[in-house]
């Protein structure tokens, strides 16, 4: 298992914190300091099942500062925004082989146990 951590965020913390009480050592990746790139990205929406509009966080500034809530926008377009800008990425992200979750709340993980 991997994880998309961000140590500042009390969900990603809740539910790294989740995952190692059931005995899980997950490996962790400290997205904003390691970027995923583009194609990372891509891979992840696709086990996550998502269009890249639904990892966005629309409260960050950079969201507005990008003028990202334009709806023409294409999940390339995004998917460069947030490669760009790791703080855009919904977090915490947990990878079990081909599936993954985003942890809101940090319970939904259980399901990739």
């Amino acid at each position: 298992m991997r994880i998309y951590h961000n140590p500042r965020c009390s969900k990603s913390r809740q539910t790294l914190a989740l995952l190692q009480e059931r005995g899980v050592e997950p490996e962790i990746i400290r997205y904003l300091e390691t970027p995923p790139d583009k194609a990372e990205l891509q891979q992840l929406l696709g086990k996550l099942g998502i269009g890249a509009r639904q990892l966005l966080r629309r409260g960050e500034a950079e969201y507005k500062e990008l003028d990202l809530q334009r709806s023409e926008l294409s999940d390339a377009e995004l998917i460069d925004a947030m490669s760009r800008h790791p703080k855009l990425i919904e977090r915490p992200i947990v990878v079990a082989g081909e599936r993954a979750c985003i942890g809101r709340p940090p319970e939904k993980v259980l399901e990739l146990l």
